[in-house]
């Protein structure tokens, strides 16, 4: 049996890890120094997140978006300092993930919360939109693992997705970053019902 290739997209996406790995790396050895936690690292990242839903609901986009990069960056550090303290657990694992979701549920509610105070109806409705696919392409992921399949594909995943969103808010407009994002994140989800689709229909040995 032959092993799917990876894509263009999921080459760069490679190539871009392995350069924030570069980066990422001398971080976390100044954070195991000072004896910093993984689950510390996590917590911030979604304090951030929270601060950054307050910033865009009071309207200030581009503090907001600054702060939602920032949290997206600290979210990268709590995984390699789990790896290189050797404290990767399971519940570590769960508790990522979960607040991972709460942070974005903090994120998409503030930039909410401002569409509608200010009647930007199209984008009230594409902010809907984007959580609802993004939580998509959480939760077949999930769910999949859950019934053992693996589930690896996509275009977009979360740290594309902030960064997107990130951006959208420093360098606007806004509105076409949403679109950008509602329909990679409907093509993510998409890509991953197929490929546990396809492995659900093999037949067993």
């Amino acid at each position: 049996m032959t092993t799917a290739q990876p894509t263009s997209f999921e080459r760069l996406r490679q190539r871009s890890r392995a350069l924030l790995t570069g980066i990422i790396d001398p971080m976390v050895s100044v954070l195991h120094r000072l004896g910093v936690t993984p689950n510390q690292i996590t917590i911030l990242g979604l304090l951030a997140s929270i601060g950054a839903g307050a910033l865009l609901w009071t309207d200030h986009l581009v503090w907001g978006g600054i702060l939602v990069l920032a949290g997206s960056a600290i979210d990268l550090l709590d995984g390699a300092l789990a790896r290189r303290t050797n404290r990767a657990t399971k519940l570590g694992a769960f508790l990522d993930s979960n607040l991972d979701r709460v942070s974005e549920a903090a994120i998409f509610f503030g930039l909410l919360a401002h569409f509608v105070g200010t009647g930007a109806k199209e984008e009230a409705l594409l902010t809907v939109a984007v959580l609802v696919w993004t939580s998509m392409v959480s939760y077949v992921k999930a769910r999949a693992e859950g019934l053992g399949y693996p589930c690896t594909s996509g275009i977009v995943t979360r740290p594309e997705r902030i960064i997107l969103i990130g951006a959208g808010l420093i360098a606007g407009p806004i509105t076409a970053f949403l679109y950008i994002t509602a329909i990679l994140s409907f093509v993510t989800a998409c890509q991953r019902f197929m490929e546990v689709w396809r492995q659900g229909e093999r037949p067993a040995r």
